[in-house]
């Protein structure tokens, strides 16, 4: 049987992080992605993530500063530009179930500077933009795009750079903690490792309930659409920021990004589906819901070219999930709930100190993995 230091199962973006930091610290890594490289079957294909430090919760902007750190690091490690800035708008109802003092709270304990503006103020600055009178803004001019193929691409040839082994096309059946490590039992023969990263999103818990664990996780099939404003030039990254809805129904957009297009999507649209059920069909009544807001919110956007599919698992309460098991504490388990992709490389970095070091500098205690107990053919061993 052959032996790691570490494996790591699913090669998104969190994976694919983890095997570059691993593998950058010289540890001896194997990768094992179920599907080709850079399948659009989860949530890390596509160009743009929107990047920001602007939170309501004070544990994400202080984990967001850190991926800023470790964007910029990997940046210069590879070579390539990912991340652009272009500051940012959360825009939230005063009427809504968000609190725009949530997020000047949490900005000010970490010190990142910020702008709350009323609409009057936006629409001077940014007239793309139609808002009622009903809404707070907060701007945050260290918000941006990072481009995620590309990003996660990167961190593979790195990962490989540094010696890991990627093993696309290769399922992971099973994993087996035995007290001296985790026997990893995939397609193509078993490999023993001293520490599991399990980054496999919507399919996590395949390999969790046979260990008598599993983490509540809703799936669901998200969607994005390309608009063609008349006039791209207008929505051009340096006159035009990425944007957020914060309310009952969220939504959020970009600038022009590679094309003439702008990029807009709901969060969390609840339309809800397996893996293996997934149709990859947008869904015509969320666009037509996304239009009808953009053609109120953003009058010049355009009409829809295109829509993407994508799919997100979501935690409860939405956390992170950054953790050992509780009972299997060689196995550490990652989760992003659909808005991880801003923190991938600070991720990445601190799955790879969990599995070497056993501990991070950062704080993640508002991240262990919520579990619940299955039944297990094993005895939850």
């Amino acid at each position: 049987m052959e032996t790691f230091d570490v494996a790591v199962v699913g090669m998104g973006a969190l994976g694919s992080a983890a095997a570059y930091h691993l593998a950058r610290r010289g540890a001896r890594v194997v990768a094992f992605e179920q599907f080709e490289l850079g399948h659009v079957r989860g949530a890390s294909h596509d160009t743009s993530r929107i990047i920001r430090t602007s939170y309501g919760a004070e544990r994400y902007v202080r984990l967001a500063r850190s991926a800023y750190r470790d964007w910029a690091d990997f940046e210069e490690v590879s070579g390539e530009r990912l991340v652009t800035v272009t500051g940012g708008l959360v825009f939230i109802p005063t009427d809504g179930p968000y609190s725009a003092d949530d997020f000047t709270t949490s900005l000010d304990a970490v010190g990142i500077p910020y702008q709350l503006l009323h609409p009057g103020q936006v629409n001077v600055r940014w007239p793309q933009f139609r808002l009622p009178e009903r809404v707070q803004a907060i701007y945050t001019p260290d918000s941006g795009i990072v481009h995620a193929s590309r990003s996660v691409a990167a961190l593979q040839m790195q990962a490989r750079v540094h010696g890991a082994v990627i093993r696309d096309r290769t399922p992971v059946d099973r994993l087996t903690p035995d007290g001296a490590g985790v026997v990893v039992r995939a397609a193509g023969g078993d490999v023993r490792v001293r520490k599991v990263v399990l980054a496999a999103d919507a399919w996590t818990n395949r390999l969790l309930e046979p260990l008598g664990a599993a983490i509540p996780l809703t799936t669901m099939q998200e969607q994005v659409t390309y608009f063609a404003p008349p006039d791209p030039n207008a929505f051009d990254r340096s006159r035009f920021p990425v944007w957020i809805w914060e309310d009952t129904h969220c939504f959020y957009g970009f600038p022009t990004y590679g094309e003439p297009t702008i990029k807009a999507a709901r969060d969390l649209s609840d339309n809800l589906m397996a893996p293996d059920e997934r149709t990859f069909v947008p869904s015509p009544e969320l666009l037509d819901q996304l239009t009808t807001f953009m053609t109120g919110t953003i009058p010049g956007s355009g009409p829809a070219l295109r829509t993407v599919t994508c799919q997100y698992a979501i935690t409860p309460g939405r956390e992170l999930v950054i953790s050992p098991l509780e009972r299997h504490p060689d196995v550490i388990v990652a989760l992003g709930a659909g808005h991880a992709f801003k923190f991938t490389p600070a991720i990445g970095r601190i799955l790879a100190e969990l599995a070497l070091d056993g501990e991070t500098p950062d704080d993640i205690l508002s991240f262990a993995a919520p579990s619940v107990v299955t039944p297990s053919s094993s005895g939850g061993a």
